[in-house]
């Protein structure tokens, strides 16, 4: 008989050592995060408790580095425009919204958002939009990036091949079972692949940009954990585009972890309060049930 493998146990409010378990000092963690090039702070875009714990990180790395920027997925990079006013005081949060087209371009509710959106503005935090327009995805996953024309590219260089770890890991997300193991990933086509690397590589190739200057700032990016952990997805295409010291910062809400699903996952875990229910709106209830029923049937 196999004896079962010891759970890491993860008391609230600690950050957790995915590679053994142990608890980290906050002070040491996020003194030597502040060091990198970038940090990405994953999340689930639900739940609101994530996006406060987002905010208290980021606010500490103001202060350990004064000289930061808050890159979003949220805003494709034709609306940085409307940031640019944000952080100068020119709109209303209303007029903001309005402007960034926030129902059609992200759709999930802005309250969730708003407190790290007004931390920028009245700290004069650069935020930098680092996601691309929306058509450009559905036609590189339907008709493959050499058929988009350079001038439609939204300033994208071609994705680094997907590995196969990557190809499993999106296979086991979109059955919504594990992230790792043996998951076969022919489960997961071609074009969906394609589809996740435009994503992967537009917020790899606008956080880049950002740093691509005389006094690079420490880049903050808000993106979806989907996008960024096992070193997947974003982290992956930054490497390629040579900017190779970034952290990853995870939240969960679990009191315990399986140690062979935390190995590699990212520098670490911070376990939050239980949070309350999820937000979801109708529309993206709608889309999530209709990707479920579609992965069932596959």
């Amino acid at each position: 008989m196999v004896a079962a493998t010891a759970q890491f146990d993860h008391p609230r409010a600690t950050w957790l050592d995915p590679a053994n378990g142990s608890v980290r000092d906050e002070r040491e963690l996020l003194t030597a995060m502040a060091d990198r090039q970038v940090v990405l702070l994953g999340e689930t875009h639900t739940v609101p408790e994530i996006h406060r714990w987002q905010l208290h990180v980021a606010t500490v790395l103001r202060f350990l580095r004064p000289n930061i920027a808050v890159g979003f997925e949220m805003f494709p990079r034709r609306v940085q425009p409307v940031l640019d006013e944000w952080i100068e005081g020119v709109l209303s949060t209303e007029a903001f919204l309005a402007k960034v087209e926030w129902g059609t371009v992200w759709g999930f509710a802005a309250e969730l958002y708003l407190p790290l959106f007004h931390f920028c503005r009245r700290h004069r935090v650069p935020m930098l939009a680092l996601n691309c327009y929306r058509p450009l995805v559905t036609r590189v996953g339907k008709e493959g990036w050499d058929a988009i024309p350079e001038d439609e590219r939204d300033g994208l260089t071609p994705s680094a091949p997907a590995t196969l770890a990557y190809r499993r890991y999106l296979a086991g997300l979109r059955v919504g079972g594990p992230a790792t193991g043996e998951i076969d990933p022919s489960t997961v086509t071609d074009r969906f692949i394609r589809a996740q690397q435009t994503w992967d590589r537009a917020f790899a190739c606008n956080i880049a940009r950002a740093l691509d200057v005389a006094d690079p700032p420490l880049v903050i990016g808000i993106i979806g954990r989907g996008h960024l952990e096992y070193g997947h997805g974003a982290p992956y295409q930054l490497r390629d585009l040579g900017v190779s010291s970034i952290g990853v910062l995870l939240p969960t809400a679990s009191a315990s972890h399986d140690p062979a699903s935390m190995t590699g996952i990212g520098d670490a875990v911070f376990r939050l309060d239980e949070p309350e229910p999820e937000i979801v709106p109708p529309k993206i209830a709608e889309m999530i049930a209709e990707a479920r029923r579609k992965a069932s049937n596959t």
